[in-house]
């Protein structure tokens, strides 16, 4: 059997977008987080009724710092915390796209300098404690 060395449509599906790219453990986690909001707010409901900036930031934030500190998914409805931050950066970015956005972010600051100092002070600090082998605990420490 001859082959040619390249399908046609090689070229032209090389040029689409790569959803090949995005890990399938997303979409599964991420409608494990969708389904519980279908069930409790209606399916899309963020679409219809719009997307407020500081709301699903908070609830990202909370899942957030839920999951740093050992919680692995929510005590009640057992959706991984993860999932729940997946579907809030969802949201955010569907009511841009949408334009149905309130965005209420606090009025801006450009923060890549201060950013680029504290990253010079820390490596100043780092340097003056090289000599020193402290114990990072970690969420391992914790376990029994």
């Amino acid at each position: 059997m001859s082959t040619k060395p390249t399908n046609p449509k090689d070229g032209v599906g090389s040029t689409k977008l790569p959803l090949h790219l995005v890990p399938d453990t997303l979409m599964i986690y991420a409608s494990m987080a969708f389904t519980e909001g279908d069930a409790k707010y209606g399916m899309y409901n963020f679409r219809t009724s719009g997307v407020r900036v500081s709301i699903y930031l908070d609830a990202l934030g909370r899942h957030m710092m839920k999951f740093k500190n050992g919680e692995w998914e929510d005590r009640v409805t057992k959706v991984p915390h993860l999932a729940s931050a997946a579907a809030c950066v969802a949201i955010l970015i569907d009511g841009f796209a949408m334009g149905n956005i309130t965005d209420d972010r606090p009025y801006p600051l450009d923060l890549n300098d201060e950013i680029a100092e504290s990253e010079r002070i820390i490596a100043h600090v780092r340097e003056l404690h090289k000599d020193k082998n402290p114990h990072r605990w970690t969420i391992e420490d914790a376990q029994p």
